[in-house]
């Protein structure tokens, strides 16, 4: 008995041995992610490219360049206490503007904070645009959002709050929607590397996986969740891989080149139209300004890192891609950012006269119809602004 039990002991030993082995190397089980990229840093082609036309690609760069220079020019305007904050997409312009230009008008964009100038794209005023961040009465919103927290229905771009991750549930719900109705639109939910390790996203690709709707999940992978970076917030090799849980396709992009996230987006929102399903990509990129106007990386990152990713700038590389390919020539390129200069300022200065929304907007669009304690409560506040002059508030 002592030998037969010495024997089963031994057994035991060895199968905890056998399966602590294959625990440990499971998180490495899975091949090395390729980054898929169209064109290098220095504007040369290296990849497939997709198809486009000129039209297409000047569309694409003409929204890049516009982007950065409407940061610039709002990043001015905080500092100088003209407005109370703003979120910059300096770096990341060709995740957004790739992703847009490969989707249907119809389809739905849930975004993040760096994501509202797909509606640009799209053609949203830009004045009113602006309006947003001033929070006047040209604001579609009323006011009621934060700055950079844009959103319209005319261009099916959702609101979206600042705690980290919601949309992307939100996403999965329309999605879902769409699936019902039989309608082929798709739900593109933007997110950054920090909302993957929030409940949010687990519950919402756990659904995707299971249910089938045809929904693009879009990571801006920019390595800093605000003042921390990825390796700290999660053990994760790579992004990309968590959706293997949930039994998602997915792929590394370089996003900061265009082309590849249209490509790679055209080909996700075509898989999820024929009703097979969601995507996850991961989009790496890189926040080469401050997280928001009311950060200072200087504070928790290394500017070596910075300057680093300064030279894979998505603007730069692909101007040189589109002169080499004979698209654009370098006079075109000064004479429309000349342009586009002149017209960002002329909308800042246009949306910034706009006044304040009126007081008694407070009580619209609580109620498809004002109930009687709301229009109580409109009557008392305008009988308290007639009798209190604005020189006397």
């Amino acid at each position: 008995m002592a030998k037969a039990a010495a024997a089963k002991s031994s057994t035991k030993r060895k199968s905890k041995r056998s399966a602590s082995e294959r625990i440990a190397q499971s998180p490495f089980d899975l091949p090395e992610i390729p980054l898929h990229q169209v064109i290098d840093p220095s504007g040369k082609a290296v990849g497939v490219l997709p198809k486009t036309d000129r039209a297409l690609r000047l569309r694409m760069y003409r929204t890049m360049q516009l982007i950065r220079l409407l940061d610039e020019r709002m990043m001015i305007l905080q500092r100088q206490g003209r407005i109370g904050f703003y979120g910059a997409c300096t770096g990341q312009e060709a995740a957004p503007v790739g992703t847009v230009a490969a989707l249907e008008d119809r389809d739905w964009i849930f975004p993040a904070l760096r994501e509202g100038v797909t509606m640009l794209y799209r053609g949203f005023d830009l004045e009113t645009y602006v309006c947003q961040v001033f929070g006047n009465s040209g604001d579609v919103l009323k006011g009621r959002q934060m700055p950079s927290h844009y959103a319209s229905k005319s261009v099916n771009v959702v609101s979206w709050g600042s705690c980290i991750g919601t949309q992307i549930p939100q996403a999965v719900g329309a999605a879902m929607a769409a699936k019902y109705k039989k309608d082929d639109v798709v739900a593109a939910a933007f997110m950054g590397d920090g909302a993957t390790s929030e409940g949010d996203f687990h519950t919402a690709l756990n659904f995707a996986g299971v249910f089938q709707v045809p929904a693009l999940f879009l990571c801006q992978n920019n390595h800093w969740s605000i003042s921390i970076p990825t390796a700290k917030q999660t053990a994760s090799r790579t992004i990309a891989e968590k959706a293997v849980a949930y039994g998602l396709p997915y792929a590394r992009v370089d996003g900061n080149d265009v082309l590849a996230v249209y490509g790679a987006v055209k080909e996700a929102r075509e898989r999820a139209a024929r009703g097979e399903g969601a995507t996850f990509l991961e989009l790496l990129t890189y926040r080469i300004g401050a997280h928001s106007s009311s950060d200072d990386p200087r504070v928790y990152r290394d500017e070596a890192e910075v300057e680093v990713w300064k030279a894979r700038d998505p603007l730069a590389r692909y101007r040189k891609f589109l002169i080499e390919e004979g698209d654009l020539s370098a006079k075109e390129d000064e004479r429309q950012r000349t342009e586009l200069n002149e017209t960002v300022l002329e909308a800042v200065k246009r949306a910034e006269a706009r006044p304040l929304p009126p007081a008694e907007s407070l009580f619209d669009d609580v109620y498809a119809e004002r109930p009687w304690h709301l229009e109580a409560q409109r009557t008392e506040l305008l009988e308290h602004l007639a009798s209190h002059p604005k020189k006397e508030r």
